[in-house]
């Protein structure tokens, strides 16, 4: 997303965009980060890297999963030292092109075959929104907590599964608080329990986004859909992602203009968490 565009901007960009063109290789898993019509989507998930500093600060860390490598390069604006880990090489070669520091580091890498290379090798590892497209999370939170040093600690974000307001067939579980700890439990000493909120805007734009998935979801009142290929229900649900999020727009640009600073991490809820935030200690 480009830094000379204001959210005024990005937001008549999201409102004229057609909802059906599609952005280059987008599939409906991977954030559009570039298309105008994600842009709240992009806020929040660049939050989460912006509400890290405190955490990282002078820190070795590693982010497992950096996708196109946006957010690793902010964490290096405060991190000693960011190595970014991911298995999908378009992604990383975007990452390398894109994202430049003496202290950045993009690898082609399995986070399991990693934590064998170098056990204990960072301060942090982060991981944000990735964890609910795991089937069976045991190998990935036994290979993250492998790459903490001892003292260190794994920070996780995944959506609160009480805040979703639409489907996701790319989210095979999504979770609450208390689920999180638990599982967390089972890999680290100790889990900080946290979540990401949002200003009022942030709301509004989620009631927005629920009302317009709703009215979609509404012309299938049987499920059928849940009895169709996989392949194509995920096919559908790029589109349909695309198509609500350039209603919403339409709605009005005060709906989308939202920035990293409409979020901020709180310890207990109401407001209620849009995101969990764990905070995994390891002994």
């Amino acid at each position: 997303m480009s830094g000379q565009q204001s959210s005024a901007d990005l937001a008549a960009e999201a409102a004229r965009a057609s909802a059906w063109n599609a952005p280059a290789a987008y599939t409906g898993e991977r954030l559009a980060a570039e298309d105008a019509r994600f842009a709240p989507d992009m806020a929040r998930h660049l939050a989460a890297y912006h509400l890290m500093e405190p955490f990282i600060a002078g820190k070795s860390v590693l982010e497992a999963g950096c996708g196109e490598g946006y957010g690793a390069a902010l964490m290096a604006r405060h991190a000693a030292r960011v190595v970014g880990v991911d298995y999908n090489a378009p992604a990383l070669e975007l990452a390398r092109a894109r994202h430049r520091a003496p202290n950045l580091e993009y690898r082609a890498v399995n986070l399991l075959e990693l934590a064998k290379q170098s056990p204990g090798e960072f301060d942090v590892v982060t991981n944000f929104q990735v964890l609910e497209h795991l089937d069976d999370p045991t190998p990935f939170l036994t290979a993250a907590a492998a790459c903490v040093k001892p003292g260190g600690v794994l920070i996780l974000t995944t959506p609160n599964r009480l805040a979703s307001v639409s489907e996701n067939p790319y989210h095979v579980h999504e979770y609450t608080g208390p689920e999180l700890k638990t599982l967390l439990e089972r890999f680290f000493a100790s889990v900080d329990m946290r979540g990401i909120v949002g200003t009022e805007r942030v709301y509004a734009f989620e009631r927005a986004r629920g009302a317009q998935a709703q009215k979609i979801l509404r012309l299938d009142p049987l499920g059928l859909r849940k009895l169709l290929p996989e392949r194509f229900v995920k096919w559908a649900f790029s589109r349909l992602a695309l198509l609500v999020r350039s209603r919403v727009a339409a709605q009005g640009r005060e709906l989308v203009e939202l920035t990293p600073g409409d979020f901020s991490i709180a310890s207990a809820e109401p407001p209620q968490w849009i995101d969990l935030l764990a905070i995994a200690h390891r002994a």
